[in-house]
């Protein structure tokens, strides 16, 4: 978890990239930016804001002969060891984006490199390097008066409530490749900014392990509970599976399973099902790990605990005790009508 209300900006180079095979050009700032208070503040939200509302996936950098040879890595390091290098190491890092930027949807744009102090990071103080893009230009009108007119000239400037691309370097897990943040609302080029410039991978933490598990068991839950059991099972396979991430603070696969499975015949399958998919989750090998709250917290927003029905009536199991559904919900088959039919019981209707 990240808190970057105290952050400040301590240095900041500005540089503009073109796009290279349109012959645009690279143009590097001999000087960093001077900030005062209202530029700084300014600045600091149009930076940071996307930063705040985002699903904490972490990257990190990434070769595949070793990190010592990953261009961006250095250069990180490079700032982390000695921070007065920020203008010169800005200067390389926007001529790394030059040379990526040769796809024709790329568009140009400004660079801002700069060196952030103060920033919380899993309740410990860290710096970090922000690497900001700006490439969109708005219209916008600015006023000139005369001595008895008002003038109205059309200009263009970058839109201070949109960040374009954008990320945070962490000064933390230096030998893995760092912890990195990035946002990117551009999306013309999905490689261009993570892949060609930022070179990261995902950061295999309890966030992504917490993530991709949870995803596992939601499609574990339609392709082979659903069919197997029915729909009341699925869900309730579900809110079993969210309960036990909730209300503990590791994961260990086999009590997992005995909680949430009560069919015991779906205990290998669930294995099998692990063997086969598990590489597409890179959960394969993964039967322990400590449980990130933030990745429950958004996975449980994604997963609805409804069950619809033909008949056009709708089953709405909003719990967080899932043995609500064992108690209080049945399911059942009339004769006469052929046809399945769930009992509620309830002691009163609730006034909302």
């Amino acid at each position: 978890m990240i808190n970057l209300f105290n952050t400040r900006i301590e240095q900041l180079a500005l540089h503009r990239v073109g796009n290279k095979n349109k012959g645009e050009l690279l143009l590097t700032s001999a000087a960093t930016t001077p900030l005062d208070d209202e530029l700084h503040a300014l600045l600091k939200e149009f930076f940071l804001k996307p930063f705040r509302s985002k699903e904490e996936t972490y990257y990190s950098f990434t070769h595949e002969q070793d990190l010592e040879f990953h261009e961006l890595y250095a250069f990180a390091k490079s700032i982390f060891n000695t921070p007065a290098s920020l203008l010169d190491n800005s200067k390389k890092i926007a001529k790394q984006l030059y040379e990526q930027s040769v796809h024709p949807h790329i568009r140009s744009g400004e660079l801002y490199v700069c060196y952030l102090d103060n920033v919380m990071l899993d309740n410990n103080k860290v710096d970090a390097i922000g690497i900001f893009k700006s490439e969109l230009k708005q219209d916008f009108l600015q006023f000139e008066e005369g001595e008895d007119d008002l003038r109205i000239l059309l200009q263009q400037g970058v839109n201070l409530n949109k960040l374009d691309k954008g990320a945070i370097i962490f000064n933390t897990e230096e030998e893995t490749g760092y912890k990195i943040l990035s946002v990117d609302s551009n999306r013309y080029d999905a490689k261009y900014w993570l892949e060609s410039f930022l070179g990261v991978d995902v950061f295999e933490d309890e966030n992504f392990f917490t993530k991709k598990y949870l995803k596992f068991c939601q499609d574990f839950a339609k392709e082979v509970v659903l069919p197997a059991e029915d729909k009341k099972e699925e869900v309730m396979f579900m809110n079993r599976s969210m309960n036990y991430f909730a209300k503990n603070d590791d994961f260990e696969e086999s009590t997992f399973l005995n909680e949430t499975l009560d069919n015991p015949e779906l205990i290998p399958e669930f294995k099998n099902y692990k063997v086969e998919k598990g590489p597409k989750y890179s959960i394969e090998d993964v039967s322990n790990f400590p449980i990130s709250n933030t990745a429950v917290s958004a996975a449980r927003k994604g997963i609805k605990s409804v069950i619809n029905l033909d008949t056009q009536v709708q089953i709405k199991m909003d719990f967080t005790n899932p043995e609500s559904a064992e108690k209080y919900l049945e399911k059942g088959w009339d004769e006469e009508k052929q046809m399945y039919y769930y009992l509620v019981y309830f002691n009163r209707e609730e006034k909302k």
